[in-house]
């Protein structure tokens, strides 16, 4: 990746609670763990799993990690044992039921014939669709093993992200960070995958935490029965678009392991996830050892930009609007704990209800139990602040002037991730400025890892600016490199958001005829503007506090416009910036200058696909997005 000179993240996958069956194996000459014989079990064969870990492994008998495994079982159990990233539906795929727990053994039966190899794990579904009562093993969110590896690994890569597999509470969340600033990894971001019941169960908490969430459906699918997993899917990813949490599903093409092309399901199902507002796909098994890893990253790609072209903008913006506006009045928040019903099948399960748009509403998973409303999980502050204000407005703006692009200034991401969660229409290109910055008695320039980290974010196409960008100067750039690459072209408006000083400053500009500059709009075109942002007809007066009211800003945070209707370079003097400019405080400051580095910038995509390569062991890897 460093040879094609592109930004791409790195994420570390965390072994965790997952129990393993422990087998002999060689090291291969790229240095990856393989097993060298595979265990074939016939449907009705006995079996022994064993917490013995001198015990010797082969179709009969199956050695785990966890020293702890009987005191988790119970007789009438189901549990799962399949190969590492399947599906599920494979032939690696074993469910045996358990017929008696004696010692350190644990004696089942074969539901199933099925051929065990690669990396053999375990997972143990809850015991009864009826009640909650399954036994949760007592691993940490991080191994030893897992510490050890993150911390070699961080000094060969710039780690940009760590997925916690098996997360289950906010805890976990709280115990990772304060694992990664010990050895000074605090850039790094974390990602909660949710794989069992008990992760619904305080999902709430997990959100608040997690940088991102990762619904990992492979193990999910296991722990939720399979009539509520959509319901499931649709309110994890509904919550995660309220907060501005990007989300993450996995497991959507599992037949492209072994065939080019996807099923019509999986094909709809990739489809439905982006139309319901996730920010990325995650594929696993399909490019860590599938045998079409290219076509499956380009089939994935198409599909998203197909769905891309008929999600619906305006009703995720108005719905977000309209619950930002009503959250003092729905104070209930996502939480399962006391809503176990959801999960479990009902006599009276809610009917099936239709909107026009095809979404599923707020409801309940069964006759007692509902998510409750999606407006106000995990809101501790101000639902509205200054820069989600900011955020809305800005792409309100673009919106109703039609603009073709949006540039947010950053240095830490965030003002981009908020314009992201509204969910506009036109790209959003993030230009991040890197800030020197000291340690000790040495220099750094941040803001690389950020550029990075900003792709697992729907709509954004990150770029890096030089570390002392003008206004003026650095957009000029953005605009001649933007028309290059096609995002753009002359006459086009382009929605700007900054900060200077201590205000947070909404730009609208155009594109020149020669498309590689940025035209000066006049008094009469900038009123025309003001007038479509606010929502006024032409025979009406210019509200010029329209474009906040209309965005839901606060009263004490209403965009002004300065210089609105002066000459372009009294407007320009005034001001320190050209053009019409939005901000949440009268007065606006200048800034430095530099030349943005735009190179490689990406096409019109926004739904982001990560890929898992580098086929072997499984255990400890880095992904790259």
């Amino acid at each position: 990746m460093r040879k094609t000179r592109k930004l791409c993240a790195v994420m570390l996958d965390t072994t965790g609670r997952e129990i393993m069956v422990m087998r002999e194996h060689e090291i291969d000459e790229k240095g990856w763990p393989e097993h060298v014989n595979q265990m074939e079990v016939k449907e009705g064969q006995k079996i022994i799993i064993t917490q013995n870990p001198e015990a010797e492994p082969s179709d009969k008998v199956l050695p785990v990690s966890y020293p702890k495994f009987t005191s988790m079982i119970q007789k009438g159990d189901m549990i799962f044992i399949g190969r590492y990233l399947v599906t599920g539906s494979e032939d690696s795929s074993l469910y045996v039921k358990v017929d008696k727990i004696e010692g350190d053994d644990v004696y089942c039966t074969a539901n199933n014939h099925a051929n065990l190899d690669g990396l053999v794990t375990i997972f143990h579904t809850e015991r009864s669709s009826d009640t909650l009562n399954n036994v949760q093993n007592d691993l940490p969110i991080m191994t030893d093993e897992d510490k050890s590896n993150i911390k070699d690994l961080s000094v060969e890569f710039e780690v940009d992200f760590i997925s916690l597999s098996f997360t289950r509470s906010g805890e976990d969340i709280q115990s990772a960070r304060e694992f990664l600033d010990s050895i000074n990894m605090t850039t790094t971001k974390l990602i909660a995958k949710c794989e069992t019941r008990q992760s619904l169960f305080n999902f709430k908490a997990i959100a608040q935490e997690a940088d991102a969430i990762m619904l990992s459906r492979g193990n999910l699918g296991l722990d939720v029965l399979p009539e509520k997993m959509a319901l499931v899917q649709k309110h994890v990813i509904q919550q995660c678009n309220m907060l501005g949490k990007p989300v993450i599903v996995t497991r959507v093409v599992d037949t492209m392991v072994s065939s080019p092309r996807p099923t019509r399901a999986e094909a709809t199902d990739v489809a439905n996830a982006v139309l319901d507002g996730v920010d990325c796909i995650m594929l696993g098994a399909e490019t860590l050892r599938g045998k079409h890893p290219v076509a499956t990253v380009e089939t994935i790609l198409h599909i998203c930009k197909q769905a891309e072209k008929v999600f619906d903008h305006s009703y995720h913006f108005e719905t977000l609007m309209r619950e930002a506006l009503d959250a003092d009045e729905h104070p209930d928040m996502l939480d399962f704990s006391d809503n176990a019903d959801g999960l479990q099948r009902s006599d009276s399960d809610v009917a099936h209800r239709h909107t026009s748009t095809g979404r599923v509403p707020n409801g309940k998973f069964g006759s007692t139990a509902g998510l409750g409303s999606t407006s106000s999980l995990g809101a501790k502050s101000p639902v509205m602040s200054k820069l989600e204000s900011i955020a809305s407005s800005a792409v309100r703006a673009a919106d109703k002037v039609h603009a073709s692009l949006i540039v947010v200034y950053t240095h830490t991401g965030q003002t981009a991730s908020l314009v992201s969660k509204y969910r506009p229409a036109m790209p959003i290109l993030t230009l991040v400025i890197p800030q020197l910055k000291t340690e000790s008695m040495k220099w750094k320039l941040e803001g690389r890892a950020v550029a990075r980290q900003c792709q697992i974010s729907r709509s954004l196409f990150p770029v890096l600016a030089a570390p002392s960008p003008s206004g003026e100067t650095l957009l000029e750039e953005v605009v001649l490199m933007s028309a290059k690459v096609g995002l753009v072209k002359p006459r086009d408006h382009i929605v700007c958001v900054q900060r200077m000083g201590e205000s947070f400053v909404i730009k609208i500009v155009s594109v020149n005829v020669e498309g590689d500059g940025v035209e000066i709009i006049r008094p009469k075109s900038l009123e025309n503007l003001v007038r479509a942002a606010a929502g006024a007809y032409d025979h009406e007066e210019v509200n010029m506090g329209a474009l906040g009211t209309s965005s839901g800003l606060d009263k004490n945070a209403q965009p002004q416009i300065a210089g609105n209707l002066a000459p372009p370079s009294e407007s320009k003097a005034a001001n320190g910036e050209s053009d019409i400019a939005v901000h949440s405080n009268a007065a606006s400051k200048g800034a430095t200058k530099g030349t943005p580095h735009l190179a490689n910038l990406p096409a019109k995509q926004t739904t982001s696909v990560i890929s898992t390569f580098e086929p072997g062991h499984e255990k400890k890897k880095a992904n790259e997005e």
